[in-house]
């Protein structure tokens, strides 16, 4: 090989060094936090599944042209997860007799998509799945909307910062139905140009309508439904199931004191054709970063792919990494990755026996103090570079002297305070 290899990672995909991964450690331990607080349970799956379960959910020319697939020796189709939704589906559906509903699971898994990078999208991503399965009511989906607001407020953000954007399929496809007189393929139809409305120019949404059939007048009547309330919205299609749906939702959503953060979007339709109920999606409201961050909805029929006449409900949604991150940074909402964090360097000198500084380690360790002691031979300045550069908080100074006393000195490289404490674990915990 005459060329040198690259060192940048492949296209679409990220490096993450020490400095990263604080920052993510404490920018997912702030997801978990919330999460566990509300009870939700942590499950994992594997990174390669089935192709035939994305085939079988999205359609087999979507799985294979947005997946990193392949046939492996075994002459199976494997393909690196794109989501995560049809691996909790598998996973309930093979223990349905087994676990105890309803279920509250979370996971924070990576995953491959095969598509054009672009800002909010890699081809590489961390994404929060967050499902509740086993809830037929609007309770379950009460609790998801209610966890991602948290989730959000927990980093600092507030009602004027993003917005839980609120609608029902069900709903939208008995209003869309009466107004176009037509049935639920044409419904879904309507639904995918509604889906792309915010993303094609006018006259390409009229145009396509227009050739699903619709008049200029139903397409007016489609276009009113953007600006109304709820209770206006649900009062044109009143036996809809759809319609007492919203109406719950936005009630409890009232009483729970999170309407604040909600408003119903009849354009709200989440593309994916297994959403049945209720479907949300969060935006940032900053006008630099006006967009869908997340969102999610009701699948109350995803484990019947795997159990034939299976009926566990599924309500969830997705949190991709770059795009909460995105908002974040928008918003001067990124944790500090260095707060709150301790981290001890103990120098060295020659006249002290290497052994009692390894016995100060261990007992620093046995404390809960994240500590080290400096590798290799150098001159007290060059370990205090070191440490100053390697992002220490503390120093620790013990040479023979000191050893002789039973005390040690303690430097807080932020404040440059030093202090002369016992030569112990105890002493240190105190004061770092």
């Amino acid at each position: 090989m005459s060329e040198k290899l690259s060192t940048q990672p492949y296209k679409g995909t990220r490096d993450f060094y020490p400095q990263e991964m604080r920052l993510r450690n404490r920018f997912f331990g702030v997801v978990r936090r919330v999460l566990e607080t509300a009870a939700f349970e942590e499950y994992n799956g594997p990174m390669l599944e089935s192709l035939d379960l994305y085939a079988a959910k999205s359609g087999e020319e979507i799985a294979t042209k947005q997946t990193y697939n392949f046939v492996d020796r075994g002459d199976r189709r494997l393909a690196l997860r794109p989501e995560m939704t049809p691996t909790v589906a598998r996973m309930v559906a093979a223990k349905m007799n087994e676990l105890v509903f309803p279920l509250k699971w979370f996971s924070i898994p990576n995953m491959y998509r095969y598509e054009a990078p672009q800002r909010g999208r890699l081809r590489e991503f961390w994404q929060l799945n967050v499902d509740i399965f086993g809830c037929d009511g609007y309770e379950a989906d009460l609790d998801c909307i209610s966890s991602a607001i948290e989730i959000m407020r927990a980093f600092g953000a507030d009602e004027t910062m993003f917005t839980v954007h609120i609608n029902n399929r069900r709903f939208f496809n008995d209003v869309i139905a009466a107004i176009a007189g037509t049935d639920g393929e044409g419904a879904k139809q309507v639904s995918k140009v509604i889906d792309r409305k915010n993303k094609v120019p006018r006259e390409v949404y009229e145009r396509d309508l227009a050739a699903l059939g619709l008049t200029a007048e139903q397409i007016a009547k489609i276009d009113a439904l953007y600006t109304m309330s709820v209770e206006e919205a649900t009062a044109l299609c009143p036996d809809s199931v759809g319609s007492g749906e919203l109406l719950q939702l936005f009630g409890m959503l009232k009483k729970a004191g999170l309407d604040r953060f909600c408003v119903f979007d009849f354009g709200i339709i989440r593309g994916l054709d297994y959403y049945t109920g209720t479907v949300f999606e969060v935006f940032d409201n900053a006008p630099e970063n006006n967009r869908a961050m997340f969102g999610g909805g009701r699948y109350d029929n995803l484990v019947g792919l795997f159990v034939k006449n299976a009926k566990i409900s599924g309500v969830g949604y997705g949190m991709g990494d770059v795009t909460l991150e995105n908002f974040l940074v928008t918003h001067n909402l990124m944790p500090d990755p260095s707060a709150d964090a301790v981290k001890v360097l103990v120098t060295r000198f020659d006249d002290v026996p290497y052994e009692a500084y390894l016995s100060l380690v261990s007992d620093l360790h046995r404390a809960g103090i994240p500590a080290t002691l400096f590798l290799g031979s150098k001159k007290y300045g060059k370990q205090l570079e070191y440490a100053l550069k390697g992002g220490f908080t503390h120093v620790i100074t013990m040479g023979g002297d000191e050893l002789s006393r039973g005390v040690l000195h303690l430097k807080n490289l932020s404040t440059r305070e030093e202090l002369e404490l016992p030569a112990t674990a105890a002493a240190v915990a105190e004061k770092v």
